[in-house]
């Protein structure tokens, strides 16, 4: 996940005052999508999950802190 503007070729979804840029390819790979913040005892940060995420093993599950 990274701050960055549309193009051409990106999907954008506004959510609750939030805008989200996805490639249109991954998109329609990946739909649908779930974009959680969650706060954890090691911090807090976005929890991503989509038709493409595999469970993981300890470490992150998908999250990144921005």
């Amino acid at each position: 996940m990274a701050l960055d503007e549309p193009r051409n070729e990106d999907e954008v979804i506004e959510e609750k005052g939030m805008k989200f840029v996805v490639e249109k390819e991954i998109f329609n790979q990946a739909k649908p999508i779930a974009i959680d913040f969650i706060t954890t005892p090691q911090g807090a940060g976005f929890k991503l999950t989509s038709s493409l995420s595999a469970p993981q093993e300890g470490g992150c599950c998908g999250t990144c802190s921005c």
